[in-house]
C-alpha cells in the first residue's frame, strides 16, 4: 500500500472523497489560523518600543510593565476558556455552522475594540482581548466537532488535522509579519498596529466562507429531527444518491445511534457526569491536554527567544532567524503529519513513538544545557554543546508536531457518542486553554528556578513524556479508521490494544452481511422479472 493510501472501514465508493468534503474542512479551519495568528503575533508585539510607548510602559518599572504585557496575553486566554463553555449552548441550539459564525464574529468585533486603544487607552486594549479570546474559544471547540461529523472515517484524521495547520500556518504568518514591521517600517504606531489589523483577515475569510459554502452537519440535523435535510446534506457532502449502498449503510449507523440519544439541553451534561464510560472518556481527553502542555511544546512556543538565549545564542537577529525557522519547522511537519502519518499510522503509534523519542531529546536536552559552560555568558561563537542542543531541539520539535501537537485534538473529535460529543469537545478546549495558561506563566519561573539555564526544566518534561507513553499504552485505544457510531464499542472492548482490531472485524463482517442481503435481494428481483 502507498504512503497515501486509505484504510477504509467498508468498502468506499471514490466520490466519497471529494472536493466538497475536503474545502468544507479548509473553510472551517481558517478560524485556526486566525487562532494561531493571534497566539503567535501578540508576543512579540507587545515588547516592541513603539508599543511601549505608545500605552506608557516605557516609563513605568519593569515590574509593572511586565504585568501589563501579562495581563493583555492571559485576559485573551481567560476570555477563550469561558468562550469553550458557551459554545455548548450554541452548539446546541444553533448548530455547528451557525456556532462557527457566531464566535467569529465575537472575534472580530474583539479585535475591532482594541483599535479604540490608540492613543494609550489601555482599557478597550483588555476590552478587546477578552472579547476575541471569547470568540477563539468557541471556534476551539466548534471547529473539531464540524469538521469530525462531516468526514468519512478513512480520511477523518487527515481532515481533522487540517485545523492544527492552520493553527501553525497562522503562527508562521504571525511571526513573519512582526519580523517585516521591525525590519521594514520605520519607529512608530503602524508597526504594533497592523499586526492587530491582520487579524481580521482569516476571520472575514471563514466568516464569510461559513455563510456562503458551508453547510450544517447531518448529525447534528438528525438530532434535531430534520432527517430529510440530513440525508440531503449527507448525499451532497458524499455526492452520492440517497439509494446508494454507502449512504443506506451511514444513514442506518446514524439512525441506530440516534435512538435513545439524552434529549434537551442539560440531559447530556447529566450524562457526561453520571454516566461512567463519558466520564471516563473526558478523564483521558482532559489528561493527553495536560500531557501535551507539559511535554514542553508551549514553554518553547512562547519563550523561544529566551531559550535559544540560555544555548549560547546571544544575536537578536539570530534569535528571531531561529524562533521563525522554529515555526517553518512546525509547518512542515505538521503537513506531513496531516497528509501521511495520522491515518496512515493511527493515534496511539504516533503517541507511543512520539512520547518515546520526544522523552529522549529531553534528557538530552537538559543534559547538554547542564554541561555547557557557554551557555551563560556573552560569548558571541556557540559552543559545540550549544549547537548539539539547537539541533535536538529542532529534531524533537519534528517528532512532537507529528504525535503529541495535533494529535490530541483528533482523538477528543471523534471518540465521544453523539450523545456527548459537544460536552466532550467543551472539555477538550478547557482543557487545552487551562494548561496552555498555567505553563505560559509557569514557564519563567522554571527557566530561572530548576538550575543553571532551567536545566532541570527539560528534564520535567522528559519524565512528564514517559509518563504519556505509559498512559497511552494502557488507557488509549486506536481510533483510527472507527466510525463515530462505533466509538461506544470500541471503548468497551479490552484490552485498549486489541480494541481497534476487534471493532474493524465486526465491522467487515456487518458489511459482507450487508453484502449478501443486497445480492439476495438481486436475486429474487431477477426471478421476478423472469416470471
Amino acid at each position: 500500500m502507498g504512503i497515501l493510501a486509505k484504510i477504509e472501514d467498508r468498502p468506499t465508493p471514490k466520490e466519497v472523497y471529494n472536493w466538497r468534503v475536503y474545502v468544507s474542512a479548509a473553510t472551517a479551519s481558517f478560524a485556526s489560523c486566525m487562532i494561531g495568528y493571534t497566539t503567535s503575533f501578540i508576543g512579540t508585539t507587545v515588547s516592541l518600543k513603539s508599543f511601549k510607548d505608545e500605552f506608557g510602559l516605557s516609563s513605568m518599572s519593569a515590574s509593572q510593565a511586565s504585568l501589563i504585557q501579562a495581563n493583555i496575553v492571559s485576559l485573551f486566554q481567560a476570555g477563550a476558556f469561558f468562550g469553550s463553555i458557551f459554545a455548548y449552548s450554541t452548539a446546541y441550539y444553533l448548530g455547528r455552522r451557525i456556532t462557527l459564525w457566531t464566535f467569529v464574529s465575537m472575534f472580530i468585533v474583539g479585535a475591532c475594540i482594541t483599535f479604540a486603544a490608540i492613543g494609550g487607552n489601555i482599557g478597550p486594549m483588555y476590552a478587546g482581548r477578552v472579547i476575541s479570546g471569547f470568540g477563539v474559544g468557541g471556534c476551539t471547540m466548534i471547529v473539531p466537532i464540524y469538521i469530525s461529523e462531516i468526514a468519512p472515517p478513512a480520511i477523518r484524521g487527515r481532515l481533522v488535522g487540517t485545523y492544527e495547520l492552520g493553527w501553525q500556518i497562522g503562527g508562521l504568518v504571525g511571526f513573519w509579519i512582526n519580523y517585516g514591521m521591525t525590519q521594514s517600517l520605520p519607529y512608530g504606531r503602524n508597526q504594533w498596529l497592523i499586526p492587530f489589523a491582520v487579524q481580521l483577515i482569516p476571520a472575514g475569510i471563514v466568516l464569510i466562507g461559513s455563510l456562503l459554502f458551508l453547510r450544517e452537519s447531518p448529525r447534528w440535523l438528525w438530532t434535531r429531527g430534520r432527517r430529510e435535510e440530513g440525508v440531503a446534506t449527507l448525499c451532497w457532502l458524499r455526492k452520492l444518491q440517497p439509494d446508494d449502498m454507502y449512504i443506506l449503510e451511514e444513514i442506518e449507523m446514524m439512525d441506530l445511534q440516534i435512538q435513545g440519544l439524552p434529549s434537551g439541553f442539560l440531559k447530556p451534561i447529566r450524562l457526561a457526569l453520571t454516566d461512567s464510560k463519558v466520564l471516563w472518556r473526558l478523564f483521558l481527553g482532559h489528561m493527553l491536554f495536560v500531557l501535551q502542555n507539559f511535554s514542553g511544546i508551549n514553554a518553547i512556543n512562547y519563550y523561544s527567544p529566551t531559550i535559544f538565549e540560555t544555548m549560547g545564542v546571544t544575536s537578536i537577529k539570530t534569535v528571531d532567524l531561529m524562533t521563525g525557522l522554529f515555526g517553518v519547522v512546525k509547518c512542515i511537519m505538521t503537513i506531513l503529519w496531516l497528509t501521511v502519518l495520522i491515518d496512515k499510522l493511527g493515534r496511539r503509534t504516533l503517541f507511543l513513538f512520539g512520547g518515546t523519542v520526544g522523552a529522549a531529546c529531553m534528557f538530552v536536552i537538559g543534559a547538554l544545557i547542564a554541561s555547557n559552560p557557554s551557555s551563560s555568558t556573552t560569548n558571541s561563537s556557540l559552543s559545540s554543546q550549544g549547537i548539539a542542543t539547537i539541533v535536538v531541539i529542532y529534531f524533537w520539535t519534528c517528532v512532537y508536531i507529528t504525535s503529541w501537537n495535533g494529535t490530541p485534538w483528533v482523538v477528543n473529535a471523534e471518540m465521544f457518542s453523539q450523545a456527548s460529543r459537544n460536552v466532550g469537545q467543551v472539555g477538550a478546549s478547557m482543557s487545552n486553554w487551562l494548561w496552555t495558561f498555567v505553563i505560559a506563566r509557569v514557564t519563567p519561573n522554571m527557566v530561572a528556578g530548576m538550575g543553571r539555564n532551567g536545566f532541570g526544566m527539560y528534564f520535567f518534561f522528559g519524565a512528564v513524556t514517559v509518563c504519556a507513553v505509559v498512559f497511552t499504552f494502557f488507557l488509549v485505544p486506536e481510533t483510527k479508521s472507527v466510525p463515530l457510531d462505533r466509538m461506544d464499542r470500541l471503548f468497551e472492548v479490552k484490552p485498549v490494544w486489541k480494541a481497534q482490531g476487534l471493532v474493524m472485524g465486526e465491522l467487515a463482517e456487518s458489511s459482507l452481511e450487508w453484502a449478501k442481503v443486497d445480492r439476495k435481494d438481486e436475486g429474487e428481483a431477477e426471478r421476478v422479472d423472469g416470471v
